[in-house]
C-alpha cells in the first residue's frame, strides 16, 4: 500500500504541475458542466464537472482537471478477480501487456449492483472547429459509497470447496487510476466527440469504459494469496448534454 501511496502521489503532482505551467502560459480557460447517460450491461448516469485550458500556439488542443459523480446500477453482475499480481502476474504498466494467468482467476457474482464513485478527472480534448472536437478522459482518484449487497463464488476449478459459497460484499471505498488491473476501486473514462451548438449549449456522444469493484466479507486462497477484491469492467454506449461558463 505504500507504494500505492507514493505512485499516487507522484502522479497528481505531476498532473498539477503541468497545469500550473500551461496556465502561465495561456490565459484563456472555460467550465464544463455535463450529465452523461451510459446504459449497455448495466446503468449509469454520470455528472461532472470540468476546467479546460487551451494550450498550443493554434489553441486546438485542451487539458483540464475536475471532478465527476458517477453511479452505476446492473443485475445478475459478473466481477472477477482484481489484483494484478493475481491476474497477470505483473503490476503497474507491465500488468497491462501480460496475459491473463486464466488459474488464478475465479468469479464472484452478484444479483444486484448499486456504486457512487466521486472521483478527481483529467481531461484531454482536441478542437477541430468551433463546432466539433474530440477527446477523453479519466477518473484520477476518489472514493465509492453505495450499500451491501450479497452474492456467490464461482471457482475457477469446481473441485475447489469455495465454489458456490455464499459472501456480503461492498463497493471498495478507495479509487485510484494505477494503470490496468493495478488499478483500485471504480473508475470511470469515456472517448467522445462533441458538438456545440451554440456558445453556452453542446451535446456529446461515445463510449464509457468502466471499473466497479466490490470487496467480498469471505477471502478466497489463490497461488497462495488472500483476496477480497472482485471487478467488473464495462464497455457502454454514452450521450451527454453539455453546458459551458
Amino acid at each position: 500500500m505504500k507504494s500505492v501511496l507514493i505512485s499516487i502521489s507522484v502522479y497528481t503532482f505531476l498532473v498539477f504541475f503541468s497545469l500550473q505551467s500551461h496556465a502561465q502560459n495561456v490565459s484563456k480557460s472555460y467550465n464544463t458542466l455535463d450529465l452523461s447517460i451510459a446504459a449497455g450491461k448495466g446503468f449509469s448516469p454520470a455528472l461532472s464537472y470540468a476546467r479546460l485550458w487551451k494550450i498550443g500556439k493554434s489553441n486546438h488542443f485542451r487539458i483540464g482537471l475536475g471532478a465527476r459523480l458517477t453511479s452505476f446500477w446492473a443485475s445478475d453482475f459478473e466481477a472477477r478477480t482484481a489484483p494484478a499480481k493475481l491476474t497477470s502476474g505483473k503490476e503497474s504498466l507491465a500488468a497491462l501487456f501480460s496475459e491473463d494467468i486464466i488459474a488464478n482467476i475465479d468469479t464472484f457474482k452478484l444479483s444486484k449492483v448499486q456504486t457512487n464513485a466521486l472521483n478527481a478527472t483529467l481531461y484531454l480534448q482536441y478542437s477541430l472547429s468551433q463546432k466539433f472536437e474530440f477527446g477523453m478522459n479519466i477518473d484520477l482518484l476518489g472514493f465509492t459509497f453505495g450499500g451491501q449487497q450479497s452474492g456467490y463464488f464461482i471457482a475457477n476449478s469446481l473441485g475447489n470447496s469455495v465454489n458456490g459459497q455464499k459472501s456480503a460484499a461492498s463497493p471498495s471505498s478507495f479509487n485510484a487510476l494505477l494503470i490496468s488491473d493495478s488499478d483500485y476501486g471504480s473508475l470511470n473514462s469515456e472517448l467522445y466527440g462533441r458538438y456545440w451548438l451554440n456558445d453556452r449549449f453542446g451535446i456529446r456522444a461515445g463510449l464509457s469504459f468502466q471499473f466497479v469493484e466490490y470487496k467480498t466479507d469471505k477471502k478466497v486462497t489463490v497461488a497462495n494469496t488472500d483476496n477480497d477484491r472482485w471487478r467488473g469492467k464495462i464497455l457502454m454506449p454514452m450521450v451527454a448534454i453539455c453546458y459551458k461558463f
